[in-house]
């Protein structure tokens, strides 16, 4: 295969690589991968070299039993089998909180789980409620409503077709546990049951849910703060935030010590390929559905390690077809148009100049790692590892 021609900019390669399984050397398999790509002309200094932080979690063999999840939320919240837990603000996933609150309600198996859901939707926009039901039924904005006001109403969620009221109801059943579900939009509003523990199950908003609860509730945690013991064997610096459901009553976490993996891959492509390339497991892309208005990252950032060459890396630049605009309003030709934005590129600007109007500052490791998500997806296109090109030139990539 021959080397990309220069008229090609920025693009990003999905990358087919086997099954990865726990206990494989991935920074190996990773490297091979790359190696290939660069005898084939493909890799050059300055790319990226991404891969999803599910593989990399299931080589660490990163994964706990439920069991092990409800037994450290008894000892962090000293619950009784009988107690009553609340969990506020969880997203509505099968995937990402299903069995967590499955675990929850093992903890307490004589007890009772209080479940406080966000509405119309939770933070990445999955809807709870139907916009025109809390019309119907006279609510305000910081009202609680019961899930006897909603009896009888059609709560299916459009895209998944399921009712995660229901759906939750019987997961906390089916562990004999007794549940309530309501639906209120201040974090408070669960102090007004007698709970023993409280656990802040929010993604990106949960230090402002822990410090609205701490006012009123003494003994909380959030999901943040459970299975994040890296004296286990199974941990990760996020917790049960970025974890995903898998087999056998299991879930996997998010990876661990990620930075110092993408270090390991850099200096080992370096010695295999000749090549300094940098690195970021990445998660979940950040960006918004617009037919659905969901928000797509259920991951706790986008970006859970990266080589250094990212520190302090924005994407910003000059608005190239504003001054383009210019140019040709004033009478200038093509050419004088690039050798003009050829010279404003390498005499720099600030990013309060004209010159970039219209171009929000974005750390770049956040926007490549967005675009490796869209790339590799999570269905079947079995590209786990992918090679961006583009974005960062040798010059520039030391920040």
């Amino acid at each position: 295969m021959a080397k990309l021609p220069e008229y090609i900019g920025p693009a990003a390669f999905g990358i087919k690589m086997g099954v990865i399984v726990p206990g494989m050397d991935l920074v190996s398999e990773i490297v091979a991968c790359i190696k290939r790509c660069a005898d084939d002309g493909l890799v050059d200094d300055g790319d990226v070299v991404c891969i999803t932080e599910s593989v990399v979690a299931r080589a660490q063999n990163n994964f706990v039993t439920l069991d092990q999840i409800a037994c450290e939320i008894t000892q962090k919240l000293q619950l009784q089998p009988s107690s009553s837990v609340g969990v506020v603000f969880p997203i509505l996933s099968r995937n990402r909180f299903a069995l967590i609150l499955k675990a929850i309600a093992r903890a307490v198996p004589e007890g009772k789980v209080v479940v406080q859901l966000s509405w119309p939707t939770d933070e990445v926009g999955n809807q709870a409620l139907p916009e025109d039901v809390a019309a119907e039924l006279g609510k305000s904005h910081y009202d609680v409503i019961t899930e006897a006001e909603l009896d009888g109403r059609s709560l299916l969620h459009p895209v998944t077709k399921v009712d995660y009221i229901q759906l939750y109801r019987e997961t906390i059943e089916s562990e004999g546990t007794a549940a309530e579900i309501i639906l209120a939009n201040d974090p408070t509003a669960i102090a007004a049951y007698s709970l023993d523990g409280v656990i802040v199950a929010d993604v990106h908003g949960r230090e402002q849910t822990r410090a609205a609860l701490s006012r009123v509730v003494s003994n909380l945690v959030t999901l943040a703060d459970l299975c994040s013991d890296r004296n286990q064997e199974a941990w990760s610096e996020w917790g049960l935030l970025g974890s995903n459901m898998s087999a056998g009553d299991k879930l996997k976490l998010a990876p661990h010590s990620s930075t110092e993996f993408c270090a390991a891959v850099q200096s080992k492509v370096s010695e295999a390929a000749n090549k300094q390339v940098e690195v970021i497991v990445y998660g979940d892309g950040a960006y918004k559905d617009p037919s659905t208005g969901i928000y797509e990252l259920a991951d706790p950032l986008p970006v859970f390690g990266a080589t250094s060459g990212f520190d302090g890396v924005m994407r910003e630049g000059i608005k190239y077809k504003y001054i383009a605009d210019l140019g040709y309003e004033a009478g200038k030709t093509s050419a004088q148009i690039e050798a003009e934005l050829k010279e404003l590129m390498e005499k720099g600007y600030q990013q309060t100049d004209n010159t970039t109007e219209g171009t929000t500052p974005r750390r770049l490791a956040d926007v490549i790692a967005s675009l490796a998500d869209l790339v590799s997806g999570s269905a079947d296109a079995g590209t786990p590892l992918v090679l961006v090109k583009g974005f960062l030139s040798p010059e520039k990539d030391q920040g």
